[in-house]
């Protein structure tokens, strides 16, 4: 889709975008055949699409893959949409905000890729989400901020290593990435973005059970950066069982989590689900947060 087909839609449609909903159009016809190709789609493909728009990466996608689902929230878009694609028998639209949708409804995406330009303002918690979900995306080829995929390929003692690349990095291995100047996209945006491929691990690193721990401990030894990561753990773990775990793993007791790899996490999250045990308190802390999480994700 050219930016002059963009600008005549929205003139015609009498259309005025809205930046509370992150539209912003690729209209580089370029870029988006590079996004088709990371996603390395086959024909009998499932594909999910988050934000289409107007639907310029939707139009490629449905060429390559066997059905396209596509999920839109502005109703004026959802109907252009509709008009465009209504001789097309491989996609399905669904009106709807996509965050709502995933945190709610109970879809299967196991089988599908994620293949989209999500809008900046929800792209973080609804790849969280999405990862963290029992029937997880097989893929996500997902273009994003430039600052939050640097954040996703962060590894351990960079400023951008954190919460975001360790929720996403149990579940899922970073693959290919290119960066899209800003100027490929209509209205231009204030920052450049990047397209990333991320593709499922099939063999869980940890249990259910593990996960809700490796959880507590990255929240807890990320919610003060400057802290020592063992100080911050002692608060829900005992501290021989804390001292012996870092003593195995050859860490400094002075070091921050921010120098602390996944696999490191990963081996301290196996010892520190064995240990809490003895902690009933700590059983039901774990429990009450995952409750709490379901109340307030049904509230969102």
């Amino acid at each position: 889709m050219k930016l002059s087909e963009i600008r005549n839609i929205l003139r015609e449609e009498d259309i005025q975008l809205t930046k509370s909903l992150g539209q912003n159009f690729l209209q580089d016809q370029h870029q988006l055949q590079k996004i088709v190709a990371l996603a390395e789609i086959k024909p009998d493909d499932k594909i999910l699409e988050i934000g289409p728009g107007l639907g310029p990466l939707t139009e490629p996608l449905l060429q390559s893959a066997g059905h396209v689902t596509a999920i839109e929230k502005d109703h004026r878009l959802i109907e252009l949409l509709e008009k465009k694609f209504a001789k097309c028998s491989n996609i399905t639209l669904k009106h709807a905000d996509a965050l709502q949708l995933i945190r709610k409804a109970k879809y299967d995406w196991a089988q599908h890729k994620l293949v989209a330009n999500l809008p900046y303002s929800i792209a973080s918690p609804l790849m969280i989400d999405l990862a963290w979900g029992e029937h997880r995306p097989r893929a996500m080829i997902v273009t994003l901020q430039l600052e939050v995929a640097r954040r996703l390929m962060a590894v351990a003692g960079t400023k951008q290593y954190g919460i975001l690349c360790l929720l996403i990095g149990l579940h899922y291995s970073t693959g290919k990435s290119f960066e899209i100047p800003r100027g490929c996209f209509f209205p231009e945006p204030k920052v450049d973005s990047c397209c990333i491929q991320l593709i499922r691990r099939d063999n869980p690193m940890l249990t259910i059970e593990e996960t809700a721990v490796f959880k507590k401990i990255i929240k807890r030894g990320f919610s003060e950066r400057r802290k020592k990561l063992m100080k911050l753990l002692k608060h829900d773990w005992p501290t021989e069982a804390v001292i012996a775990i870092f003593r195995t793993l050859g860490l400094d007791e002075k070091i921050r989590g921010e120098k602390v790899s996944l696999e490191q996490f990963i081996e301290m999250t196996k010892y520190l689900n064995q240990k809490q045990e003895h902690r009933p308190t700590f059983q039901m802390k774990i429990k009450k947060e995952e409750k709490d999480n379901k109340i307030s994700s049904t509230n969102h």
